[in-house]
């Protein structure tokens, strides 16, 4: 049943409201503080679109979940047409053994900048409970550098790990509640959205942020 998602599905989910999730300056899960500052400027988490966009979406996702796969097509299309939107990419490794294994060779390849084409590789992967065997195929066929890449996780497999955990803490913090996820500017979206939902969602969260300056 997590092979595709149906057309009743998706005009389901995103006929779903979107809720206004004020973000303290401190939060905290399992006894760690979390700031805003953390959600939204983690030096360490990877970031695409226009990093001085005027408007923040975050996304918490896992390899393994296929809704999304689904959603990451209509996140990375508004983000490419609006033009104005800074994304932040939040490894949130949760539904499966393998899950961490694929958060790892993402996060490994971040440093050689090759972050995002393994990361649309893994996404590209249909369905759930993904093998190690198929993320290291669909890897191998991206542009990273393989050595380089098994070097770092190596080399930087206490950062990669310390990222983890605090996206983990930061997912747990704000209450979400499985994959995928997503901060609009003041808005938490806990559910798969197709274009026309993060169109709306994001005109939601531009209008509140003009209405609170």
């Amino acid at each position: 049943m997590f092979n595709s998602i149906s057309r009743a599905d998706f005009l389901r989910l995103t006929a779903m409201s979107a809720s206004l999730l004020v973000i303290p300056k401190r939060v905290r899960a399992d006894d760690n503080e979390i700031t805003r500052d953390m959600i939204m400027n983690d030096p360490d988490a990877p970031v695409a679109g226009n990093p001085d966009g005027d408007l923040t979406i975050v996304d918490f996702f896992d390899y393994n979940c296929p809704y999304c796969k689904a959603a990451a097509k209509s996140l990375e299309k508004i983000v490419k047409a609006d033009g104005n939107i800074r994304l932040v990419y939040k490894d949130w490794p949760i539904l499966a053994e393998t899950s961490i294994i694929g958060a790892r060779l993402a996060l490994g390849a971040k440093y050689q900048d090759q972050y995002l084409p393994v990361h649309h590789a893994l996404m590209d992967i249909p369905g759930y409970g993904i093998s190690q065997q198929q993320m290291l195929e669909a890897v191998r066929k991206t542009s990273v550098d393989q050595a380089r890449l098994d070097a770092d996780m190596t080399s930087h497999a206490d950062d990669i790990l310390r990222l983890v955990k605090r996206n983990l803490n930061i997912a747990e913090a704000i209450g979400l509640q499985g994959t995928p996820g997503f901060l609009v500017g003041a808005y938490k979206v806990n559910q798969a959205l197709n274009y026309d939902g993060f169109v709306r969602v994001v005109a939601d969260a531009r209008a509140r942020a003009r209405k609170t300056k």
